[in-house]
């Protein structure tokens, strides 16, 4: 019997397109929409069918959707559309992965990346790297996104719109009814913290888990997070997805400063959330949270890191991805050497730990990790701030 997927009801999630001022029902859960067509005097297995038009088959236009009546089809063109946010640009690399650059409300502009596998399989797997904020609200210091400061948070639509605009891209000249989804992992990893816009991208996720939306099976559905403690106990009683961690550094003094919301969640409190993700009442379908640690060199990538990492993790069922930083401009940080990588990462598999070096994907597009910006309207002075740094900073060299 498969387990009923929950879903986080925000009203916000039904968006009202002021551009065709109508309701966008991208976004909307099986229930929202549901309670949508009953509204307009309709039975409420309509939405079931509307979802598999929207996202197993790519359709936004009402009239495509032939197993509505006509009559039905033009009552929804009248007060609904499927609006996902606009391509302002996109890029392809050479490696095979995607990079779009959409534009949402209020003009600003968010990133999304799609990596294939290296194994050159047409319908191998495709991992999307979707964004939940425009800009974040954290300050990490190795990652070029917190340096723009935060805007706001995306909505439910905005957010599966990524998935769903991925996926259209490989559905070109093929007929609706015979389109497959084409995504095969979702990562929340990209523009923002995602358990700090908790609603709508818990209720996005639970689209990508829909049978009925795209039916994404729960290991392929992972969600990243620096470490928002009461958030992750939330998340485990509210969805079933893989929980991955920004860890970085192996001590409260080094995490203070690389992921500076540690000093309000430090170590201790993180581990114990993370404990009780993999080990409560309703054990995770995997027995283990993913550990990402990007390798800065000289600053966290010595021998004694790697034995700290080691002590900090031996209680926690963990996966550790090692992750070869991506340089931005003006970062304060290099890349550690191939050499240190894998003697750290030796320490670790030698320690009995499942130990991956993640491989640099999509740099010639600057959609490898850490390396996605937007456009934002910075609410926190933050990106102020740090181009002020940087004047100072090249200041001091031309004086010297």
């Amino acid at each position: 019997m498969t387990a009923k997927i929950p879903v986080v009801y925000t009203p916000d999630t039904t968006t009202f397109d002021q551009k065709n001022q109508k309701t966008n029902l991208l976004g909307m859960s099986k229930d929202e929409l549901s309670q949508f067509f009953v509204g307009m005097g309709e039975k409420s297995f309509r939405a079931t069918q509307v979802m598999k038009w929207i996202y197993q088959f790519g359709v936004t236009d009402f009239f495509e959707m032939t197993n509505l009546s006509k009559a039905l089809q033009a009552k929804l063109d009248k007060v609904a559309c499927v609006v996902p946010p606009v391509v302002k640009f996109k890029k392809f690399g050479e490696d095979g992965t995607r990079k779009w650059v959409f534009e949402v409300a209020g003009g600003s502009l968010v990133e999304t990346v799609l990596i294939p596998a290296d194994d050159g399989k047409q319908f191998g797997r495709k991992t999307l790297c979707v964004s939940s904020q425009v800009g974040c609200a954290l300050d990490c210091s190795f990652c070029s996104t917190g340096k723009q400061g935060f805007e706001r948070d995306l909505t439910a639509s905005e957010i599966i719109g990524q998935l769903w605009v991925a996926n259209q891209s490989y559905m070109q000249g093929i007929a609706p009814t015979e389109r497959e989804n084409r995504v095969t992992n979702v990562v929340m990893m990209g523009m923002g913290e995602p358990l700090l816009n908790y609603h709508p991208v818990v209720a996005s996720m639970s689209l990508m888990l829909d049978d009925h939306a795209f039916g994404l099976s729960k290991r392929r559905v992972t969600l990243s997070t620096s470490g928002i403690v009461p958030k992750m106990y939330d998340l485990a009683k509210d969805i079933d997805v893989a929980l991955a961690i920004s860890l970085h550094a192996p001590n409260d003094e080094l995490r203070n400063e690389l992921v500076p919301i540690n000093k309000k969640y430090p170590l201790a409190e993180l581990i114990k959330a993370a404990k009780a993700y993999v080990y409560d009442e309703n054990p995770r379908h995997k027995k283990h949270v993913t550990i990402e640690y990007v390798m800065l060199h000289g600053v966290n990538d010595s021998d004694k890191h790697a034995h700290e990492l080691v002590a900090l993790l031996k209680d926690l069922p963990s996966k550790i991805n090692l992750i070869p930083f991506n340089p931005f401009t003006h970062a304060p940080y290099g890349r550690s050497s191939n050499n240190r990588i894998h003697a750290f990462s030796d320490i670790l598999n030698n320690a009995g730990f499942v130990c991956t070096v993640r491989q640099t994907r999509g740099d010639d597009i600057d959609a490898a990790c850490g390396q996605l910006v937007g456009q934002v309207a910075d609410r926190t002075r933050r990106a102020k701030k740090w181009q002020e740094s940087i004047k100072r900073r090249q200041a001091c060299l031309t004086s010297d």
